[in-house]
């Protein structure tokens, strides 16, 4: 507690503002719990940037995390770029302070030489990542804590590529913010160097967002479409988009279009979750809607409900989603022409079916660890090969490469236009999705997410991850594990053979067990919020479609095995 007495104390200098110097008073003299949560620690900028909750603290987000962070990468790109002119774009979200904090980082960036693009108002993260190869920038910046509750906030940093940072540029940056003290932070702006955009910028990523992902879809005058932005940054893109692309029949949920960092409709603003999209399903219902879309805070993940067999509407997951758009692209490509050098990509959590439908195409499959900077970082490795498209289980997606992050702008406008194709040829997404299950092999997946905030949470999740690690299950649903694959360690090992391979991915704390018939868990931490999380992914064959319904619900009481056994249920 030292410690973390002393680390307070010294927020309470001439350095700091007087109001964070009159909040940390006030927590060392009353909150002890919590000044100890605030100071125990630093905020880490992790690979990929920071996000946290927001207030005064080593461990919070605020305007001198932040700012440290901003500076030790300014010295990092002054250093790597020396004797030039240097640029960075910013862009922000809804969430509280997102816009003086992404004030804060231009004008510290501009106290070291930098020229900086800032948006003028909220833009999606997508249009960021476009933005910065568009304006052959060296860097990019996004405040936004994506879709955590409204306390939180963060920062996401983008390289020269338009990706988020990868190794070596992550652990270097790491490097350099660590070496720094908060009163190295230069905050006097040079506003010379401080250019806002919009219009033109904005121009730009909607222009790209069309092309990439219109493809002329027939039936467009009588496709029904609701869109809700979760209070979000989409608002300010995709309308446009959809009217652009021709769809005429889009009401948008005007309770939830307002940008505000509350998200007063809704428990969370994460299309993951089914309430975020009730309001919107339940006006679809209303108007006979063929399609719901909604996005989250900063517009890179989207949820889809559409028309099942039964007609009512139903949310379909990532991974059904990610497989319907990819075989869209894939037979859009396969019209022109395969060159030979196409890839799709996914994560090592996601669905084994992306991995067959590659086979079938006869296409590259490549697979990353979680998170999208992953796939992006594939795209700058292997320049002479063509990435189609792919996404993630957490309902992310990326149309080729002009964006090189998860982009639910143009996969709402691909979303769409699968759909309203399928309409006009007397199908459904619905109806196209069990198709490929025919074809590809029904796989089923199901996600377990347990939350554990706190430093007591840390660890308890630190522990779960042990136990399933050092008690390893010899059997999942009946049928005996295979593989045992340990991310930490590098090697996938066969049991059965005691067979070892070397894992070609970076370290990270996940272990997957797959078993004789397929059957996968995954166990791994969040990486943006206090949870654990268990991925469950079944498969078995569909001979027809008209006996989708009989073999979904023998593979749900397969995945409810499996919780059972595993005392995840």
């Amino acid at each position: 507690m030292n410690d973390v007495l002393e680390s307070a104390k010294s927020w309470l200098t001439d350095f700091f503002d007087p109001a964070i110097k009159k909040e940390v008073q006030h927590l060392i003299d009353n909150d002890t719990e919590e000044l100890k949560d605030r100071f125990y620690k630093n905020m880490e900028f992790g690979t990929g940037g920071m996000r946290g909750v927001m207030g005064a603290g080593t461990n919070r987000i605020n305007k001198y995390t932040l700012g440290k962070s901003t500076q030790g990468l300014s010295n990092y790109l002054n250093k790597v770029y020396d004797n030039e002119e240097i640029k960075v774009v910013i862009a922000y979200d809804c969430r509280h302070n997102s816009d003086t904090l992404a004030r804060t980082v231009a004008e510290v960036f501009s106290a070291n030489g930098i020229k900086v693009y800032l948006y003028s108002s909220l833009r999606t993260t997508p249009q960021l990542s476009f933005s910065v190869r568009h304006l052959n920038c060296h860097a990019g910046i996004v405040l936004t804590a994506s879709h955590n509750p409204p306390e939180y906030n963060g920062y996401k940093v983008y390289w020269t590529d338009g990706g988020q940072i990868v190794p070596p540029q992550d652990g270097e940056i790491i490097a350099e913010i660590n070496s720094l003290s908060f009163d190295a932070i230069k905050f006097n702006a040079n506003e010379s160097l401080i250019e806002l955009i919009d219009a033109d910028a904005d121009e730009a990523f909607i222009n790209e967002s069309v092309k990439n992902g219109n493809f002329n879809a027939d039936g467009k005058d009588e496709f029904k479409i609701v869109f809700t932005s979760l209070h979000g940054t989409s608002i300010t893109a995709i309308p446009e988009v959809l009217k652009r692309a021709g769809y005429k029949n889009v009401t948008v949920i005007a309770e939830q279009a307002e940008p505000d960092g509350n998200f007063p409709t809704v428990q969370s603003p994460n299309p993951e979750e089914s309430e975020a999209l009730s309001i919107a399903v339940k006006k679809a219902e209303e108007i006979g809607a063929d399609m719901v879309v909604g996005t989250d805070p900063d517009s890179d993940r989207l949820g889809i409900a559409v028309r099942n067999l039964d007609g009512q509407m139903e949310i379909v997951n990532g991974n059904q989603a990610m497989v319907l758009m990819t075989k869209f692209l894939l037979e859009k490509q396969k019209e022109k022409g395969f060159q030979g050098n196409e890839f799709i990509a996914t994560t090592i959590v996601s669905t084994p079916m992306m991995e067959a439908m590659a086979k079938a195409y006869g296409v590259e499959f490549k697979t990353a660890l979680t998170g999208f900077k992953w796939i992006g970082k594939m795209i700058k490795d292997f320049p002479e090969s063509k990435f189609v498209g792919g996404g993630e289980e957490s309902f992310g997606y990326m149309v080729g490469d002009f964006v090189r992050d998860k982009d639910a702008v143009t996969s709402t406008l691909l979303a769409c236009e699968i759909a309203s194709q399928a309409k006009a040829n007397g199908s459904s997404f619905y109806k196209d999705l069990i198709d490929c299950y025919v074809n590809y092999g029904f796989y089923k997946e199901h996600l377990v997410s347990i939350t554990k905030k706190g430093i007591s949470g840390a660890e308890e999740i630190k522990q779960m991850l042990k136990d399933f690690k050092e008690n390893p299950v010899s059997s999942v649903a009946g049928s005996k594990v295979k593989w045992i694959e340990d991310y930490n360690t590098s090697i996938a090992k066969n049991v059965l053979t005691g067979e070892e391979n070397r894992i070609d991915l970076p370290k990270a704390n996940v272990l997957i067990y797959e078993t004789e018939d397929g059957t996968r868990i995954a166990a791994r931490p969040s990486g943006t919020e206090p949870k654990v999380k268990f991925y469950i992914s079944t498969n078995t064959i569909l001979d027809t479609a008209e006996d989708y319904k009989k073999v979904a619900a023998e593979l749900d009481a397969k995945i409810q095995s499996i919780l059972s056994e595993l005392n995840l249920g």
